[in-house]
Protein backbone atom coordinates (compact mmCIF):
# COMPACT_ATOMS: atom_id res chain seq x y z
CA UNK A 1 0.00 0.00 0.00
CA UNK A 2 0.99 3.64 -0.30
CA UNK A 3 1.40 4.47 3.39
CA UNK A 4 3.43 3.21 6.34
CA UNK A 5 1.95 -0.28 6.66
CA UNK A 6 3.29 -2.72 4.09
CA UNK A 7 0.54 -4.84 2.61
CA UNK A 8 0.80 -7.47 -0.10
CA UNK A 9 -1.97 -8.58 -2.44
CA UNK A 10 -1.77 -11.98 -4.09
CA UNK A 11 -3.95 -13.74 -6.62
CA UNK A 12 -4.41 -17.47 -6.16
CA UNK A 13 -4.73 -20.22 -8.75
CA UNK A 14 -8.42 -20.38 -7.88
CA UNK A 15 -8.79 -16.70 -8.91
CA UNK A 16 -9.21 -15.31 -5.42
CA UNK A 17 -7.58 -12.07 -4.29
CA UNK A 18 -6.00 -12.25 -0.84
CA UNK A 19 -4.42 -9.41 1.14
CA UNK A 20 -1.71 -9.83 3.79
CA UNK A 21 0.17 -7.60 6.22
CA UNK A 22 3.95 -7.76 5.88
CA UNK A 23 6.06 -9.04 7.64
CA UNK A 24 3.54 -10.63 10.03
CA UNK A 25 1.83 -12.59 7.26
CA UNK A 26 -1.57 -11.92 8.84
CA UNK A 27 -4.34 -12.15 6.24
CA UNK A 28 -6.73 -9.20 6.10
CA UNK A 29 -10.29 -10.41 5.70
CA UNK A 30 -12.34 -7.32 6.63
CA UNK A 31 -13.53 -6.06 3.22
CA UNK A 32 -14.17 -2.56 4.59
CA UNK A 33 -10.49 -2.32 5.60
CA UNK A 34 -9.31 -3.70 2.24
CA UNK A 35 -11.52 -1.25 0.32
CA UNK A 36 -9.84 1.70 2.07
CA UNK A 37 -6.31 0.68 1.01
CA UNK A 38 -4.60 2.97 -1.50
CA UNK A 39 -2.23 0.73 -3.43
CA UNK A 40 1.22 2.07 -4.34
CA UNK A 41 1.34 -0.33 -7.30
CA UNK A 42 -1.19 -2.58 -9.01
CA UNK A 43 -0.22 -5.68 -10.99
CA UNK A 44 -3.26 -7.88 -10.43
CA UNK A 45 -5.79 -9.05 -13.01
CA UNK A 46 -8.32 -9.60 -10.23
CA UNK A 47 -10.55 -7.14 -8.40
CA UNK A 48 -13.56 -4.90 -8.85
CA UNK A 49 -11.29 -2.19 -10.22
CA UNK A 50 -10.33 -4.28 -13.28
CA UNK A 51 -13.54 -6.10 -14.22
CA UNK A 52 -13.56 -4.27 -17.55
CA UNK A 53 -10.35 -5.89 -18.83
CA UNK A 54 -12.14 -9.15 -19.62
CA UNK A 55 -13.73 -9.42 -23.07
CA UNK A 56 -17.05 -11.22 -23.50
CA UNK A 57 -15.43 -14.47 -24.59
CA UNK A 58 -12.31 -14.43 -22.40
CA UNK A 59 -11.55 -17.24 -20.00
CA UNK A 60 -9.98 -16.50 -16.62
CA UNK A 61 -6.52 -17.64 -17.69
CA UNK A 62 -6.48 -15.56 -20.91
CA UNK A 63 -5.34 -12.27 -19.31
CA UNK A 64 -1.91 -12.91 -17.83
CA UNK A 65 -0.75 -9.58 -16.48
CA UNK A 66 -1.75 -6.05 -15.65
CA UNK A 67 0.05 -2.94 -14.51
CA UNK A 68 -1.28 0.45 -13.46
CA UNK A 69 0.73 3.52 -14.44
CA UNK A 70 2.50 5.51 -11.73
CA UNK A 71 -0.10 8.27 -12.13
CA UNK A 72 -2.84 5.72 -11.41
CA UNK A 73 -4.98 6.63 -14.42
CA UNK A 74 -3.95 4.00 -17.00
CA UNK A 75 -3.92 0.20 -16.94
CA UNK A 76 -2.03 -1.99 -19.39
CA UNK A 77 -2.78 -5.71 -19.81
CA UNK A 78 -1.15 -8.58 -21.67
CA UNK A 79 -2.85 -11.80 -22.74
CA UNK A 80 -2.37 -15.25 -24.26
CA UNK A 81 -3.16 -13.94 -27.74
CA UNK A 82 -0.27 -11.47 -27.84
CA UNK A 83 -2.56 -8.49 -27.28
CA UNK A 84 -1.33 -5.56 -25.19
CA UNK A 85 -4.27 -3.33 -24.26
CA UNK A 86 -4.46 0.09 -22.64
CA UNK A 87 -7.45 0.97 -20.44
CA UNK A 88 -8.45 3.86 -18.23
CA UNK A 89 -8.05 2.93 -14.56
CA UNK A 90 -10.12 1.97 -12.75
CA UNK A 91 -12.36 0.10 -15.23
CA UNK A 92 -15.11 -1.37 -13.02
CA UNK A 93 -17.71 -1.89 -15.77
CA UNK A 94 -17.75 -5.12 -17.77
CA UNK A 95 -16.53 -5.29 -21.37
CA UNK A 96 -14.85 -1.87 -21.52
CA UNK A 97 -13.42 -0.86 -24.89
CA UNK A 98 -9.67 -0.44 -24.91
CA UNK A 99 -8.05 2.93 -25.53
CA UNK A 100 -5.26 1.33 -27.55
CA UNK A 101 -4.20 -2.17 -28.53
CA UNK A 102 -1.06 -3.65 -30.08
CA UNK A 103 -0.36 -7.22 -31.09
CA UNK A 104 2.90 -8.99 -30.33
CA UNK A 105 4.02 -12.27 -31.88
CA UNK A 106 3.68 -14.32 -28.70
CA UNK A 107 1.58 -14.30 -25.56
CA UNK A 108 2.67 -11.76 -22.97
CA UNK A 109 3.42 -13.15 -19.52
CA UNK A 110 4.27 -9.87 -17.78
CA UNK A 111 4.18 -6.16 -18.43
CA UNK A 112 5.25 -2.98 -16.65
CA UNK A 113 4.31 0.61 -17.39
CA UNK A 114 7.43 2.76 -17.51
CA UNK A 115 5.72 6.03 -18.40
CA UNK A 116 2.19 7.03 -19.37
CA UNK A 117 0.61 10.37 -20.25
CA UNK A 118 -2.55 11.33 -22.10
CA UNK A 119 -0.74 10.95 -25.44
CA UNK A 120 2.03 8.38 -24.88
CA UNK A 121 2.59 5.17 -23.01
CA UNK A 122 5.94 3.39 -22.69
CA UNK A 123 5.83 -0.23 -21.56
CA UNK A 124 8.23 -3.05 -20.91
CA UNK A 125 6.98 -6.43 -22.18
CA UNK A 126 8.15 -9.83 -21.07
CA UNK A 127 7.03 -12.29 -23.76
CA UNK A 128 6.42 -15.95 -23.11
CA UNK A 129 9.20 -18.26 -24.13
CA UNK A 130 8.57 -21.18 -26.45
CA UNK A 131 10.88 -24.09 -25.70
Amino acid sequence: SKFSVVISKVSTGSYKRQVYEVPSGKQLVDQAVIDRITWATWTSVLGDEVIGIWSRHAEKADVNCACVSHSGINLVTGDDFGMVKLFDFPCPEKFVRTCFCIVTTTGTIDIRVLYCSSRRCMMELFPSLTL
